[in-house]
């Protein structure tokens, strides 16, 4: 109990020490496009094909298991919707951007503690937990937003296509399906849980690597401790905050 305090408090002084006003905030805006690119652009891809793929599973597994003659087709298409919209594109892409960002994070972070680089900043004067970390937050926070938006219309397409492909039912009751009764909250409810997830991913991994004491080893078991501990918050965020916004 005593260890976990203390790493809680930490982390919240290590926040307080990266939401401290900036030296030079031109040095702050190039570092946070770096940033963007980075965590941001560097992560389409993976984030396409998996959407794609995974639309056009839960497509299938919905036809498979509403197998139904009083059901109507079009629910499949209502179906993978809102499986998309309010859990896969949020909640499991924040899942695996813990597994490819987060440990990206940490490890870097890490690496540049036992290189000494980030003791190098502090000699010079510079705020390093600021100018390492704030980019970070700032550009994940701004761009996941997008790769949620990205993962949904990507999964409703494989849905859309796996439906072409296979002809377990027409492409129009789908579309249909996609339309009906469609509830424009859902986007702001997936786009809000973006948003802590990312803020979430960022810092967690940031503090695990700007904490590393040791080796290489040691940064190895800090970007592993990353994404576990990014994953269990994640969840546990996902449950508290569908609990406040669609209660």
């Amino acid at each position: 109990m005593i260890k976990f305090l203390t790493l809680f408090g930490r982390y919240f002084l290590l926040l307080k020490k990266v939401f401290s006003k900036p030296e030079k905030p031109s040095l702050y805006y190039k570092q946070t496009m770096h940033e963007l690119v980075y965590l941001g652009f560097n992560s389409v891809g993976i984030i396409t094909i998996i959407s794609f793929f995974m639309g056009a599973v839960i497509t299938l597994q919905t036809i498979y298991n509403t197998e139904n003659p009083f059901l109507p087709t079009y629910i499949v298409g209502l179906g993978c919707r809102d499986s998309i919209i309010l859990e896969f594109s949020s909640s499991m892409i924040a899942l695996i951007l813990a597994g490819k960002v987060g440990s990206n994070i940490a490890s870097e972070i890490g690496t540049m503690r036992i290189t000494e680089q980030i003791d190098a900043l502090e000699i010079m004067g510079v705020n390093s937990a600021s100018y390492l970390i704030l980019p970070k937050i700032i550009a994940a926070v701004l761009f996941n937003p997008l790769l949620t938006l990205i993962s949904i219309c990507v999964g409703i397409l494989g849905g859309w296509s796996v439906v072409i492909i296979t002809g377990t039912m027409t492409p129009e009751d789908f579309i249909y399906g996609i339309q009906y009764a469609f509830i424009p909250y859902y986007i702001t409810y997936s786009l809000i849980k973006t948003v802590f997830f990312a803020f979430i991913i960022t810092t967690v991994s940031a503090f695990q690597g700007y904490y590393v004491d040791g080796g290489s080893l040691e940064v190895g078991r800090a970007s592993t401790k990353a994404v576990v501990f990014s994953s269990i918050l994640i969840l546990l965020f996902n449950l508290i905050l569908t609990q406040l916004l669609l209660s």
